[in-house]
């Protein structure tokens, strides 16, 4: 299951030909859930109400990109990696 993020102590991940809906796999110390990206709403698990903000607000800065990797790995094609909460983005200019 590669790794497509990691911020704030919090590492997403997404497996290839996964499931639907469309999800990421989100892990912070010993919590994980299974988060669907369209709506923020957790599919499986459990994360603290601050993790899951985060985690929330990260989808919704990223759910193109995340969108993209999913079909990427319906397809078995490589993932890309997406920047997390407070990392510069490579494509916007200082």
């Amino acid at each position: 299951m590669p790794s497509i993020s990691t911020f704030y102590g919090i590492v997403i991940y997404m497996y290839w030909a996964d499931h639907p809906p469309p999800h990421i796999h989100a892990i912070y110390g010993g919590e994980e859930a299974l988060i669907e990206i369209a709506s923020g709403r957790i599919i499986a698990g459990a994360l603290s109400r601050r993790t899951l903000r985060l985690v929330r607000e990260w989808i919704g800065l990223r759910q193109p990109e995340l969108l993209e990797n999913w079909r990427r790995a319906e397809n078995f094609v490589q993932l890309e990696r997406i920047p997390g909460l407070g990392d510069a983005d490579p494509d916007q200019d200082s």
